[in-house]
């Protein structure tokens, strides 16, 4: 695989049991780049270490007097040269394409299974967590991943060169073979105390990025409280704690870079001390011994790979491991041992009721059903769930899966599953770029842009865009900043709407989608949202009374389970628990009669009345 040719068609399924399990995976799946990183660096590393050979035989022939075996060295000498110019230079090209191939990998892994989650996903992993393992993280996998070639390269180099030096001088290649060892794992003793204060400056620079990523979305919120300041005092002194860690870690990893420096010094002055004894005595050649002496001193090079992977498997391993927590994730039912997908994928999308078996739910197709309950934390669990990726697996694994005309959704290829349930959550993201670029989205065509902006009340935020943009005359032109944040709560609800209704799918699922808009213009979204869903099935969880009035039918939930289900009117009067969460009021002052019932109902009439007459 080549950087041209990504992304990749399939990137696999990976082995996320655990970081290092995850981190062999992708090098078996990176193996035809490994070999070809292998072969570079092995003749990159030994052109580097026959240099000294040469270098010996350029020597002793000047000693010798002997201009043939000068001229054999110094051709030796430019093959080496030559060698290891082209060595060096595929050896980073391999590298740095298996560097990006991995991280590419893991970035497509990332990307599918968020798609896959949706928004279960922030519910199980913090979003800063997220951002942590799509960012930095990859790079420094990728970084392990393409190092261990170039380590294997500089291994295999060493013990050659610890071969050859016993064959050429078995005095000082006694010497050095003892000593090469005790310099690659001298640092072993320190590598525990590196790799935990590296974890704990990932784990502080991850919690600083989660601060800062909640910081800025809510940065409005804060300013309009006048908040801000706590926030960034808190940041600041994540931040500082984050600087720490890092010190704390940088000194000892250059305790390490010492200690590979040092040794290897102690190795070379000894070496050459029991050397020039040895020739002395005339049992070496003066050849000989500039031979081991700039082997020993080349063989540093190498060496320093001993401490690049010890620094890449410290920085990589906890970022595997967030990785792998993250690719581990699965839809709940599958991970309680639901039934997966059987035989050929289903070449029609069903239709008909959607029904819950967990909680009773059941909403006719073609209808536009509210439902009411009086938590909202299980109404976005619900609502999950009647999209396919719930994130309660007890219940899913329990009750069985949500069937949408008598099939199981669980059962369903996930696209086919996606097509035909929509869910929007009461915090839908809105993508930076064009209103036509978020409006482009997968569609039946059976509803325009145009009418569903319109049903969704957008005539004063299409304004509002053409107002604030410098050069574009056509709202849909006009450029929407990061998550809308330009805009109003409403607004951005209002625009969310109006993209769900664009794609007109069989089931269309919302979850307050007019928390944050006032009641007129929330009681025209509703008959507005009425007239363009009919004859398509719509579920909307509100507590909202306009929204409420104008369904087809009422369901109410208590503790998850349906304990009534009819007209809003009907419920207000005859079932004080759904008449206490639509009115604010406590089940005990619900309980006491129907006057708080009755008062609801003049004052719901009185506003509708307002609105047609508006």
């Amino acid at each position: 695989m080549q950087i041209q040719d990504l992304p990749y068609p399939d990137p696999g399924v990976p082995d996320a049991r655990s970081g290092p399990r995850f981190l062999r995976w992708l090098f078996r799946n990176q193996l035809p780049g490994q070999l070809k990183s292998l072969a570079w660096g092995l003749l990159h590393f030994a052109s580097v270490a026959s240099i000294p050979f040469c270098v010996g035989i350029g020597v002793q022939a000047a000693v010798d007097r002997s201009g043939g075996r000068l001229a054999l060295a110094g051709g030796l000498m430019a093959l080496a040269c030559v060698g290891n110019a082209v060595g060096d230079t595929f050896l980073h090209r391999a590298a740095v394409t298996n560097w990006i191939t991995a991280a590419a990998r893991v970035q497509q892994l990332l990307a599918r299974r968020t798609a896959t989650l949706g928004s279960a996903l922030t519910r199980r992993v913090a979003a800063g967590e997220v951002v942590a393992v799509s960012t930095g993280d990859v790079e420094k996998i990728g970084w392990f991943v393409e190092a261990l070639s170039r380590f294997t390269a500089a291994v295999v180099t060493i013990v050659l060169v610890c071969v050859g030096l016993l064959v050429y001088q078995p005095a000082l290649g006694v010497v050095v073979v003892v000593g090469l060892p005790l310099l690659a794992l001298a640092v072993l003793p320190l590598l525990p105390h590196a790799t935990r204060r590296a974890d704990v400056q990932r784990e502080k620079a991850g919690r600083a990025t989660e601060l800062a990523s909640d910081t800025v979305a809510g940065l409005r919120v804060l300013r309009g409280i006048g908040g801000e300041e706590l926030f960034l005092d808190r940041y600041r002194r994540a931040s500082q704690e984050v600087r720490h860690a890092a010190v704390r870690s940088a000194r000892m990893w250059s305790l390490i870079a010492a200690i590979q420096v040092l040794l290897p010094g102690i190795l070379l002055i000894t070496v050459v001390c029991y050397g020039v004894h040895l020739a002395r005595q005339g049992r070496i050649a003066v050849g000989e011994l500039v031979t081991v002496y700039s082997s020993v001193m080349l063989l540093a090079y190498p060496l320093r790979h001993f401490e690049e992977i010890a620094m890449a498997y410290s920085f990589s391993r906890p970022s595997a491991k967030r990785a792998a927590r993250v690719l581990s994730l699965e839809r709940a039912v599958d991970a309680a041992g639901a039934p997966g997908p059987k035989g050929p994928a289903r070449p029609e999308r069903p239709s008909g009721d959607l029904y819950d078996p967990a909680t009773g739910l059941l909403a006719p197709a073609g209808r536009l059903t509210a439902v009411v309950c009086g938590d909202p934390d299980a109404a976005g669990h619900l609502a999950e769930r009647l999209g396919g990726h719930a994130a309660h697996a007890p219940n899913t694994a329990r009750n069985g899966s949500v069937l949408l005309g008598g099939v199981p959704l669980d059962e369903l290829p996930l696209d086919t599953a996606r097509g035909s349930v929509l869910v929007q959550d009461k915090d839908p993201v809105l993508l930076s770029g064009t209103l036509r670029a978020l409006l482009d989205v997968p569609a039946s065509g059976a509803v325009g842009t145009r009418e569903a902006l319109d049903a969704a009340q957008c005539g004063d935020v299409l304004a509002a865009l053409v107002q604030g943009s410098l050069d574009a005359a056509d709202p849909m032109d006009a450029q929407l900043t990061e998550r809308g944040r330009s805009l109003s709560g409403g607004q951005r609800q209002r625009l969310s709407l109006a993209r769900s209704l664009v794609t007109d799918p069989e089931v269309l699922v919302l979850d307050e989608p007019t928390s944050a808009v006032d009641s007129h213009t929330e009681a025209r979204i509703a008959e507005s949202l009425r007239e363009l869903r009919a004859g398509r099935t719509t579920v909307v969880f509100t507590s909202s009374p306009l929204l409420l009035d104008r369904a087809d039918q009422v369901v109410f939930l208590h503790d998850e389970t349906v304990v009534a289900v009819g007209g809003h009117r009907e419920l207000v009067r005859t079932e004080p628990r759904y008449r206490a969460v639509v009115t604010r009021e406590t089940e005990a002052e619900a309980e006491t009669g129907d006057r708080t019932g009755a008062d609801d109902l003049s004052d719901l009439d009185k506003l509708v009345e307002i609105e047609e007459t508006a």
